[in-house]
Formats: C-alpha cells, sequence, structure tokens
C-alpha cells in the first residue's frame, strides 16, 4: 500500500497503532511526503484510551524534529472496540473520551497541534455503544443494535462527545 500511495497526488492519510515505532514512522513520512508538502499527510493515531499518552508523545516529538509537516488526527473508536460476552461488538463512551482527552493531552505536552478527530457516529436512537449520559450497558446493545459494521455513537451520546471534546480543546488554548 505504501508504495502506491507515494505516486499518489491527493493527501494521504495512515493510521498509526500502538506498535508503531519512530524509525518506521520516520521512513513512512519521508516515503510518502519526500517534498515535505503540508497538508499531504494526515497521521491518524488509534492507541487505544490506556496507551495514547505514551505511546503518542514520541512519535508526536519525533515527527516534528524532523521538520515534517503532517496533521495529526485521533480515531479513539477503533483502539477501544471490544466484544461483549454475548458477541456484540461495542465501545465504551468513556474509553472514546479517555482516548480524545490522552491525545489532547499529548500535543499539549509536546507543543503540537491536534488537528482532528474521527467519531462514527449516527444521528439515530441506536443503542450500539455503551456508557454515556443514558448509561447504557452490555445489556442494552440488544434493543437497538443496528450498525452492519462497526458500533456507533447514538444521537445523545454524540452530543454528550462534541461538548466534551469543545471543553478539552477549551483547555489545550
Amino acid at each position: 500500500h505504501i508504495e502506491f500511495l507515494r505516486g499518489v497526488g491527493n493527501p494521504v492519510g495512515c493510521k498509526v497503532g500502538p506498535t508503531t515505532t519512530v524509525d518506521y514512522l520516520l521512513e513512512l513520512c519521508a516515503t510518502l511526503n519526500p517534498s515535505r508538502i503540508p497538508g499531504r499527510l494526515t497521521l491518524i493515531s488509534r492507541m487505544g484510551a490506556d496507551q495514547v499518552e505514551d505511546r503518542l508523545r514520541p512519535l508526536l516529538r519525533a515527527v516534528t524534529d524532523a521538520g515534517h509537516p503532517v496533521v495529526w488526527a485521533c480515531d479513539p473508536m477503533h483502539g477501544n472496540t471490544y466484544t461483549t460476552p454475548n458477541g456484540r461488538k461495542t465501545r465504551h463512551f468513556d474509553d472514546i473520551l479517555r482516548e480524545v482527552g490522552g491525545f489532547v493531552r499529548a500535543h499539549r505536552a509536546e507543543g503540537t497541534w491536534p488537528g482532528g478527530i474521527h467519531v462514527e457516529l449516527t444521528g439515530e436512537n441506536v443503542t450500539e455503544c455503551v456508557g454515556g449520559s443514558d448509561a447504557l450497558s452490555d445489556t442494552d446493545l440488544d434493543n437497538r443494535y443496528e450498525t452492519m459494521c462497526d458500533p456507533r455513537l447514538n444521537a445523545r451520546q454524540s452530543v454528550d462527545m462534541a461538548f466534551r471534546v469543545a471543553e478539552l480543546l477549551r483547555e489545550f488554548t
């Protein structure tokens, strides 16, 4: 995939997980954006709530020190997915929020900018992710579990998340 993306003229995004090393990431940046064009490369952090701060900070520092002009985005959904005992794939609202918080804190600590957040959501009253202000639990998932792929925040959880992220970013500036 990387060789193919090297020749693509459009901006590209790459996932950065908890096993990504500094050396690999620097090589990836050099390969995909050798001319160091601002806006060409977005790095999408998906570390999981428990690992994001510790794993992301060295990567932020290395990419910045090497002078690569990247946009950093956070995907707090995929690193926090788990399967319930009855086989439903879900995510906990608090874990999603904790990953966003860790992402923002890591950027604050390294003097870099948190450039975006990817959240899977719907305006419908589904029961696919647990937690949030309605305190949905694993037993609520069967009520309106409608996703064909990945669990999404429902309408209320989405609004809650938007306000919480706004608070995190207000503290950032």
